[in-house]
């Protein structure tokens, strides 16, 4: 049997994809599809949609059907870990993206985010969707 692959899906992806008007949306939508791969995403990305949704009264009920990854204690350590070694490097990235990857890393997931400081943690194995 054939180990599954999983793509963990970054908020600004699930928003494009979101957005009827988008175009870029229906691009990345298609190369999910495409690629025959299941996806998710993390607890933290659920919750930056929620806000938003929630912020802007949209409903909620087709981000709510996504499986979404928790972050747990090992997600934890890796994170602080990815947050200062990227600190090391002189670049500085948002906490929350820190905790993201570490959920994708210790998930065995590609990440697929249209944000490229991501790269940062790329030799500590966050593997990127491309």
């Amino acid at each position: 049997m054939g180990e599954e692959k999983l793509i963990l899906l970054d908020t600004d992806v699930i928003i494009e994809v979101l957005d009827k008007k988008s175009d870029m949306g229906n691009v990345i939508l298609r190369r999910i599809i495409e690629s025959g791969e299941e996806y998710c995403t993390s607890s933290v990305n659920m919750h930056e949609l929620l806000y938003g949704l929630q912020k802007y009264s949209k409903d909620s009920h087709l981000v709510l059907q996504i499986p979404t990854l928790g972050y747990n204690k090992n997600d934890s350590e890796l994170s602080a870990v990815l947050e200062l070694s990227a600190e090391r490097k002189g670049r500085s990235v948002p906490r929350m993206d820190a905790i993201v990857a570490s959920v994708a890393i210790n998930n065995g997931c590609s990440l697929y985010t249209l944000d490229e400081h991501f790269e940062v943690f790329t030799d500590k194995g966050l593997k990127l969707f491309r």
